[in-house]
This record gives structure tokens, sequence and C-alpha cells, in this order.
């Protein structure tokens, strides 16, 4: 029974250890500390490499890497990292650009935007950086891995 659970259970627990792992991470970098991070999306390691990866290792190492489930699981982990480095960083990027712009036009105009869309609090942190992203994938092949001998 637990050996067809062991998948899904790498992906849990891969994600949890990385969400544990964010505030820890910014406590070094920032020796500021905030639990908040444990349920934040961004920041190192990225949850999502190391949910996906675990699962398509768990996949690899139960059915092999000729499996079709193998594939099918190697592909969703590609568009989920990808997504997050490009698409959701690059999105988050855009949205501190975009504030700066709203805070600078009412600083060099002298006028205040009333409109409560310029007000909205708006989550900049979306994506990964790259190195976040390869902390995530290292973070979930270990976690597979470990958990592989202890499952088997």
């Amino acid at each position: 029974m637990m050996e067809s659970l062991y998948p899904i259970t790498a992906a849990i627990l891969a994600n949890l250890i990385a969400q544990i792992l964010k505030p820890y991470f910014l406590y070094r970098k920032t020796k500021c500390f905030d639990i908040h991070q444990t349920i934040a999306s961004g920041g190192f390691p990225s949850s999502h490499s190391s949910t996906v990866i675990a699962l398509s290792t768990a996949i690899a190492l139960q059915q092999g890497i000729q499996s079709t489930y193998f594939a099918i699981a190697l592909v969703f982990s590609i568009i989920v990292i990808y997504d997050a480095v490009n698409v959701r960083y690059y999105a988050g990027k855009n949205i501190q650009l975009t504030k700066q712009l709203i805070a600078d036009l009412e600083e060099m105009n002298h006028i205040k935007f009333n409109h409560a869309i310029y007000h909205e609090k708006i989550k900049t942190v979306l994506g990964h950086k790259l190195i976040e992203a390869i902390g995530g994938i290292l973070l979930g092949l270990a976690v597979a891995f470990m958990l592989y001998p202890i499952i088997h």
C-alpha cells in the first residue's frame, strides 16, 4: 500500500520541507525572520520545483525512466519550473515596476491617485530566480532518493 503512495508522499514531503526552509534562508540572507514565508510563494528553495521534481523522480525510481508516467511527470515538471522562473517571475517584476511608476507620478506631479485599483495590495514576489528553482530541484531529488529505500 505504501509503495503506491510513494510518489505523492515524496512530492508532499518535498513541498513541506521547502516551505519550512524558506524562513531560515530568508533569515540567513536578511537577518529578518518571517514565519509567513512558510506559506509564501517565491523565495529559496522553490517549493514548486521541489514538489514536481520529487514527484517525477519518485515515478522514475518506481516505474522506470521509460514509463509513460515518468514522461508525463517530466513534461509537467518542465512546464511548472519554466513558469515559476520565467512567466511568474517577470509578472512579479512588472508589478514592482508599475507600483514604482505610480509612486513616481504621484511624487513628481504632486497628485494622488484616488481610485481603489491604485491602492490594492498586490503581491510582487510571484516567481523564482533560477538559483531558487535549482535549490528546489536539488531538494526534490534528495527527498525522492532518501525516501525510496524507506518505502521500498
